[in-house]
């Protein structure tokens, strides 16, 4: 029976033992790498209201001329009269870069109106490319009246 006291007696003594003892100094936290920069571009695309309107292309050549892995695409500010959609497909194209021509597999993306809206719409979109870069791309959107039809 004793000896649960001394234990016990111990285990109430180490905390205040604890508290008058030196405080080692504390390791500083490592500092994290600093995040890749992020640009921003402005661009613009116009069209007309109802009909899809290409706002962007996507895609990622090596300097072999050969596809990369394509950028992740994401929707910061959707449009306000309208919707943003993104496609897949293949894009060809001659005298790209040191390429001559080609074909790799690319994001399209697309921006459509509500079918009475004329006037100016946005859009933020973030694209973040394999190497580490993020851009923001703020996209203004010009959209105006179809064609008026023939009058008889």
């Amino acid at each position: 029976m004793r000896e649960g006291l001394v234990v016990a007696a111990a285990l109430v003594a180490a905390p205040a033992a604890l508290a008058q003892a030196p405080v080692a100094p504390a390791t500083p936290a490592p500092v994290p790498a600093p995040a890749p920069a992020q640009t921003t571009v402005e661009r613009s695309a116009k069209g007309v209201a109802g009909k899809a309107i290409q706002v962007g292309v996507y895609l990622n050549v090596q300097p072999d001329c050969s596809s990369g892995p394509l950028p992740s695409i994401r929707l910061v500010t959707p449009p306000g009269n309208g919707t943003v959609s993104i496609k897949r497909g293949k894009i060809s194209a001659t005298n790209y870069k040191q390429c001559l021509a080609l074909e790799v597999p690319g994001f399209i993306a697309f921006y459509q109106s509500k079918a009475d809206f004329a006037g100016t719409d946005t859009v933020t979109l973030e694209v973040k490319f394999p190497q580490g870069r993020t851009e923001l791309q703020r996209i203004t959107i010009n959209v105006g009246v179809g064609p008026a039809g023939q009058k008889i």
